[in-house]
């Protein structure tokens, strides 16, 4: 009767040790991974800032509307990083950590399985001991009372230790299953504040983006290709791009034409020279 009670509290312990073991492993791989996501989390926060950077050196030597548009994203986009950092050191403190807490109360827990099984394993000393004293010396009742005393003591402090664990692990399932709710609630709550914020900046930055006005700054691109001098700057490069012939032939056609206009005007002269002469003597001969 006592052995087979003795078995059915060394099934129930090694159902707790299962337990705890259970947590250990898993909790311990959560804990793993978690702690990579916030890191990869705040790898993505780092690329940002750099993106950020990277956009407003580019920004300033764009037109006036490119380079404004960019800018605001730019903004917008370093924005996010700040709540990117947030969402970061919130995993930390509120998933990453609390799991991690787990390594110290799995390792107090083993300790309570460790003094339940070695009250156990005296017990069952005591035990086999009092059978082997009942064979040996069945007529000794000294001895055999003697040791069933001690298989009294030790059954009573396997049972002390049996009952603490139970109450022990009873409470750890508890603890377990309301930080598991609270831990994965926490995630949750962060990563939608995020995303929430990340849709109000992405939406600004995208209006930012939109607001480009494309023909304006086309059109100062081609100002600063064509400037208002351009026309006169166009002539003296063609009057210097000209031949010696091209320029000879222009001075003697201007030449040509001055002479033209010199005889023109010396036989105008000479013309009224004539009639004046005319006139004079005309006159004479209506005296005569």
């Amino acid at each position: 009767m006592l052995r087979r009670s003795l078995e059915n509290r060394d099934a129930q312990t090694r159902q707790l040790q299962d337990a705890v073991t259970n947590v250990e492993k898993h909790f311990g791989e959560l804990c793993q991974i978690f702690a990579a996501y916030v890191r990869k989390t705040a790898r993505l926060r780092d690329k940002a800032d750099l993106l950020v950077n990277e956009i407003n050196v580019y920004a300033s030597t764009e037109t006036p509307h490119l380079k404004q548009g960019l800018k605001n994203f730019a903004d917008e986009f370093a924005k996010l990083q700040d709540y990117r950092q947030a969402e970061v050191e919130r995993l930390e403190a509120k998933v990453v950590e609390p799991l991690k807490a787990y390594g110290t109360i799995v390792r107090m827990k083993r300790d309570d399985l460790k003094a339940t099984l070695t009250a156990r394993n005296r017990e069952a000393k005591q035990l086999t001991q009092l059978e082997r004293t009942r064979q040996r010396n069945p007529s000794d009742r000294h001895v055999i009372s003697q040791a069933e005393t001690e298989l009294q003591r030790a059954t009573m402090d396997a049972t002390r230790t049996t009952r603490h664990l139970e109450e022990t692990i009873d409470n750890f399932e508890k603890q377990k299953i309301k930080d598991i709710k609270t831990i994965f609630s926490e995630f949750i709550t962060i990563e939608m504040l995020f995303h929430g914020k990340a849709l109000e900046v992405y939406t600004a930055a995208y209006q930012n983006i939109q607001k480009i006005d494309e023909e304006e700054d086309l059109e100062v691109f081609r100002n600063s290709l064509y400037p208002p001098d351009y026309s006169s700057r166009l002539d003296i490069v063609r009057a210097n791009s000209k031949s010696p012939l091209q320029r000879s032939l222009s001075a003697k056609c201007v030449s040509g034409t001055g002479q033209v206009s010199t005889c023109r005007l010396r036989r105008d002269q000479q013309t009224d020279d004539d009639d004046e002469e005319d006139e004079d003597l005309d006159v004479t001969e209506e005296e005569n």
